[in-house]
């Protein structure tokens, strides 16, 4: 399978995994191993204030094995993020990669439908480009504004396949279809995704990763669910490489029907 390449870094694995909403550490450390997954997400100010479940988050996993994914969860405007953006950094030098510059940013001012604000996160990653930060930007599955971040220089774009944590599964099939279509950096559907199914749906729309945090925590096995969504996360890939048969009104016979013995 090809390799997935987000602002010069290489990756085997294209699903993305999460910390959160995990009952302890140790169902965390094996449901992520069991996922394939390289890139692991963690909330910096959840990490910073200790909150409940995150403390000691940092000393929990390899980080010579995996590559962290600091995100602005928790953030409302987008002065909020940039600060949090800049710890994040830190973070990740802290814990041994000094080159590691990736930022999920996260701009929710909205604390029911946790959907995010499409000009805080545009502000937002406009001055963390300029301050050297590969941005992974979490959006609404908005092909303008997919289009416009790319353009200032965001080496990814997030659209939520359906509210985070919902488990609702694609329900912005045809903008997030019009993103990938449009899109020169790796497009990573986010937030949503319920099952393996649905992580294989993304995938065959020619999403070039996923990112999937609570299916798994919250499942009554994480461990296998999260093998379940690697998987399929890889089978999504190589179906969307070997290309679907044209879809028809009318059946088509297996077998011809020239040659049939009378």
């Amino acid at each position: 399978m090809e390799i997935l390449e987000i602002a010069g870094k290489k990756f085997n694995s294209r699903l993305m995994t999460g910390t959160g909403k995990y009952r302890d550490f140790e169902t965390m450390r094996q449901a992520i191993a069991a996922s394939g997954s390289e890139i692991v997400t963690v909330a910096v100010r959840r990490v910073q204030a200790n909150v409940q479940g995150h403390g000691g988050l940092g000393e929990a996993l390899d980080w010579q094995k995996y590559w962290l994914l600091p995100n602005t969860a928790g953030c409302a405007t987008a002065d909020e993020a940039v600060r949090v953006a800049r710890l994040g950094r830190e973070m990740a030098k802290i814990l041994g990669q000094e080159d590691n510059n990736f930022i999920k940013l996260e701009v929710i001012p909205d604390p029911k439908y946790l959907l995010p604000d499409p000009i805080g996160t545009y502000r937002a990653a406009e001055q963390l480009v300029k301050e050297g930060f590969a941005v992974l930007p979490y959006i609404n599955a908005d092909p303008m504004l997919a289009k416009a971040l790319e353009e200032i220089g965001c080496v990814t774009v997030m659209p939520l396949a359906s509210p985070i944590g919902s488990g609702q599964g694609l329900k912005n099939t045809a903008n997030i279809a019009i993103i990938i279509e449009q899109s020169k950096v790796p497009v990573v559907v986010d937030a949503g995704i319920g099952v393996p199914s649905e992580a294989a749906q993304a995938m065959e729309l020619g999403a070039d990763a996923l990112l999937i945090n609570t299916a798994i925590a919250q499942a009554i096995d994480p461990v296998v669910m999260a093998k379940a969504m690697g998987m399929a996360t890889l089978a999504g890939r190589m179906a969307y490489l070997a290309g679907r048969i044209p879809i028809k009104e009318y059946a088509s016979p297996s077998s011809p029907i020239a040659g049939k013995i009378s």
